[in-house]
């Protein structure tokens, strides 16, 4: 079940979901997720970053190469290994440029009060560069 629901966020991702779809996989309080360019703590922190990542990449694809979990009382606490790759274009470049990552993050999972999966928090540990990859 967490598994699944780790491969459908990133399928959200990867599609660029509406922002309505992103945020029904997040908690609507208390909500703490750290990315290397900086730390969110509510959902209209994350739908500006969202907004500025769905504009800057593209042809994204997430494949989630390893989860394992843990259940301590109503939470779950998830690691997850996730390989990233998009393309960028920074105006006027000629060409876009290819980012490849292995990401490894840490994520805790609670359920809603419908019993919905929902992320509480999601901490991006480390980005490892794939070789040939453009700096993020």
């Amino acid at each position: 079940m967490i598994s699944r629901f780790v491969g459908d966020w990133y399928r959200a991702l990867d599609e660029h979901g509406t922002e309505e779809e992103v945020l029904g996989y997040l908690v609507d309080t208390n909500l703490r997720m750290t990315f290397p360019e900086g730390t969110l703590t509510t959902t209209e922190e994350f739908l500006g970053w969202y907004r500025t990542v769905v504009n800057r990449f593209f042809d994204e694809v997430h494949e989630v190469t390893e989860v394992t979990s843990s259940i301590r009382g109503d939470v779950a606490d998830v690691k997850v290994r996730v390989n990233w790759q998009a393309r960028i274009w920074n105006p006027p470049a000629a060409t876009s440029l290819w980012l490849g990552f292995d990401a490894d993050q840490t994520w805790q999972v609670v359920r809603d009060d419908a019993g919905r999966l929902r992320i509480r928090s999601y901490v991006v540990d480390a980005l490892h560069p794939m070789p040939g990859s453009a700096e993020l």
